[in-house]
């Protein structure tokens, strides 16, 4: 029987089919693309952009006291990797609000006297509030800011006043996450999921929508009536966008009552904002259903536009931790405003003031990236 079978086996048809699979291969350009793109893309997210480490992180200085040695805590600070000092404030609601806005990480406040006092040897104390909504971001940089404090200070006592280097140390630190004191993981991964969930799923779903009508040959039957292409899309989007807050609504209740997630916002205000988000996840899938030409294309398509959603946006690495290339491209993407939207309002409480800044980013793609399927759709119904 084996010697048959080989008897049968014929090398020139062999590699008769592997040369037409070469040239498959080298027609499909698209699937072509994906296929050295994506490790490529891989390769580069992973091994420049990812950094599990932030440091460089937007600080601001709220200091009552001006003396040698509040500026040699500053100053030390500054030169640490960790931190990177943005502004000073003054006063504790300008502090709150940065905090609350996500323009800075962490708060330095320095009382009144800090100076006067350390010379006393009262061991005052030195406030560091952290926006802590993402553990992982803050976690170093508050493990390290105790040894920078202390380092400046030991450069500062010397001589006569060398004796205070000994036993306690000559400041205390107080550290003051908010948003999520006990560094729970779920606080920031759970919300974040739902950005990522409605991207994966109505990307992908929308992306096979005019390629399974080409396929199946239904697209005549479009061609056929008077229906515009506006029309069309809108059609195609309208109940992809009740199954988005479909999901919404079932991550919500598994947030809240499975993992106890705080919903300190309000939830009417994420359902409304929300909105514009999937509208622009829809209109990504439509535009690469107008750009593929089957439904394999499509697929890759969708997920070279989520690779980099999810690793650039802030969900699965810190946004800050990456290179300043990394971030820009970042902020392209309608994820990583967005779940700045879902954290600030369900972990912080912001309204509509607050998250405003994140909203116009998406509104943008949202309409260049409707501008381009539809006039994409146009040349596919000529």
């Amino acid at each position: 029987m084996k010697s048959k079978l080989f008897h049968t086996f014929s090398f020139r048809r062999f590699w008769a089919m592997v040369g037409k699979e070469f040239v498959q291969m080298r027609r499909d350009r698209v699937t072509f693309a994906m296929m050295i793109g994506i490790p490529i893309m891989q390769l580069v997210l992973f091994g420049f952009a990812i950094n599990g480490d932030p440091r460089q992180l937007p600080t601001a200085v709220l200091s009552a006291d001006h003396g040698v040695y509040a500026r040699s805590i500053v100053a030390a600070m500054q030169n640490s990797d960790y931190f990177r000092l943005v502004q000073p404030v003054a006063s504790e609601a300008e502090a709150a609000r940065l905090i609350e806005l996500g323009e800075v990480q962490f708060v330095l406040s320095i009382p009144e006297q800090f100076s006067r006092r350390l010379l006393r040897g009262e061991h005052p104390a030195l406030l560091l509030t952290a926006d802590a909504t993402d553990p992982a971001a803050t976690s170093n940089a508050l493990a390290a800011f105790k040894i920078v404090a202390e380092a400046a200070l030991a450069r500062d006592l010397d001589g006569p006043l060398r004796h205070m280097r000994r036993g306690k140390a000559p400041v205390e630190v107080i550290v003051h996450p908010r948003f999520n004191p006990e560094a729970i993981t779920q606080y920031n991964i759970v919300p974040g999921l739902m950005g990522v969930v409605l991207t994966m799923t109505l990307v992908i779903i929308t992306a096979l929508a005019i390629t399974r009508e080409r396929e199946r040959g239904t697209m005549e039957n479009l061609l056929s009536t008077p229906v515009r292409p506006l029309e069309v899309m809108v059609g195609k989007i309208i109940p992809y966008i009740v199954v988005g807050y479909l999901q919404m609504g079932f991550i919500l209740i598994a947030a809240h009552f499975l993992f106890h997630v705080p919903l300190v916002g309000s939830v009417l205000l994420l359902l409304a904002v929300s909105l514009l988000f999937i509208a622009a996840n829809l209109s990504v899938g439509i535009t690469f259903s107008t750009l593929a030409r089957n439904q394999l294309q499509a697929m890759q398509m969708a997920f070279f536009f989520f690779l980099p959603s999810i690793l650039l946006s802030g969900f699965m690495f810190p946004f800050r931790g990456m290179p300043v290339w990394a971030q820009r491209i970042g902020e392209v993407l309608p994820l990583t405003h967005y779940l700045r939207v879902v954290r600030g309002i369900l972990l912080k409480g912001n309204g509509l003031g607050e998250i405003g800044p994140e909203l116009w980013p998406m509104a943008l793609f949202l309409l260049v990236v409707l501008s381009i399927g539809l006039k994409r759709f146009r040349r596919t119904l000529d």
